[in-house]
């Protein structure tokens, strides 16, 4: 039966279910609630709108009974394409090799889950002070989509929590600090013209191409000026756009243009500023000279992403405990963005700590050491015991 497997024969499980961020995870989700209801967990799943992806909140009561307080150890269930990649192995069966298991998601971040689902017989038996929560969510990969609807919900049931742990794969190390990230999609619509008459047409393409020179003149003032925080691998917020499509033929002035855009800022500097200016410079520059060419041209954007920044107090009571279990003083700070910047505004102290390497992340040949959960099942229990 389930509850008999070890961390890696889960990981063999949940790897198995190719809970690419484009497909439904509810295969994986409808696994994992009945090994919850097999060890007499209560928990609640909650749906996204069409029906095909859901979050699940377990709960494994405090011995006396009490679901309220406790620690959250938080997962994200979704994982990233593996198209165009060159795969020694196959991405949805875990291949062990040297002391490494090899699959898609193995390190980001099933791993994690695949170490708390093994130790819940233990916990089951075990005398606890307080409960323990299970949270499990969808589409983070791509702006994390189902965690702010899982808290919205979990709030909404009246639950509380003491603190809550992401399992990201940091190599077993405490963070207590990223960055922020906003995604924007900005349609950029001027008028069609042959390209021997051009002052007939509004280019859609040169006056996104002046926007996106705009947000490069942030993203540079940002690196010359900051503020700077030298405990990032980048110490400064960084702006960068990274898709674009626009015309469709040489001799056609475009009519639209579409690019994306995103920024990843320190904490401290807030999003919505960054965001202030870039419209500021859209309504006050851009759109009234496209608009003497062209009156009706429109600038559109479109929230794609968004994600707080995380800033954990060093002083929380789920700080100070994991830097004890795990002896580890250091303070870090990492670039990325993970849901924890989200539970954090929620008010529930976070920090991020898990298994495997960011390292191997996203990449061909995603790997975690076995050691790596067998030291994630160690910090666990501790955590669960103090």
């Amino acid at each position: 039966m389930s509850q008999n497997l070890n961390a890696q024969q889960w990981l063999t499980k949940l790897v198995s279910f190719d809970t690419t961020s484009r497909h439904s995870n509810l295969a994986l989700i409808e696994c994992v609630q009945t090994y919850f209801s097999q060890l007499g967990l209560t928990c609640w799943v909650d749906k996204n709108a069409t029906g095909d992806k859901a979050n699940l909140f377990a709960t494994l009561p405090a011995s006396n009974g009490e679901t309220q307080g406790g620690l959250v150890l938080s997962g994200h269930t979704d994982v990233v394409p593996v198209d165009g990649q060159d795969w020694a192995t196959n991405p949805f069966e875990l291949t062990e090799q040297n002391g490494k298991l090899y699959g898609r998601g193995a390190s980001d971040m099933k791993g994690f889950i695949a170490s708390v689902l093994a130790l819940l017989p233990e916990w089951v038996v075990q005398e606890r002070k307080k409960p323990i929560h299970l949270a499990l969510s969808y589409d983070e990969e791509v702006g994390c989509i189902g965690a702010p609807l899982m808290i919205e919900e979990w709030q909404k049931r009246g639950q509380k929590v003491d603190g809550c742990i992401v399992g990201e794969p940091t190599s077993m190390r405490v963070v207590v600090a990223h960055k922020g990230i906003s995604v924007y999609q900005c349609k950029v619509h001027g008028k069609a013209a042959h390209s021997s008459l051009t002052p007939q047409g509004c280019n859609a393409i040169e006056y996104a191409a002046r926007l996106i020179c705009r947000i490069r003149d942030i993203a540079d003032a940002f690196r010359a000026k900051g503020p700077f925080d030298g405990l990032y691998d980048v110490p400064y917020t960084t702006m960068t756009t990274n898709l674009i499509q626009g015309g469709i033929a040489v001799n056609v002035v475009p009519e639209d243009c579409q690019f994306q855009y995103e920024f990843r800022n320190l904490p401290g500097v807030p999003a919505a500023e960054i965001q202030q200016e870039i419209e500021a410079y859209i309504h006050n520059e851009l759109l009234p000279a496209m608009r003497k060419e062209y009156s009706e041209a429109a600038v559109e954007l479109i929230t794609r992403a968004f994600v707080p920044s995380l800033e954990a107090s060093e002083q929380a009571a789920i700080t100070l405990l994991a830097c004890a279990l795990r002896r580890d003083n250091e303070i870090r700070k990492v670039s990325y963005a993970t849901e924890a910047g989200l539970f954090e505004r929620a008010g529930v102290p976070t920090i991020v700590c898990g298994p495997g390497s960011i390292e191997q992340a996203h990449k061909a040949n995603e790997f975690i050491e076995i050691a790596q959960l067998d030291e994630c099942q160690q910090f666990l229990r501790k955590l669960i015991a103090a």
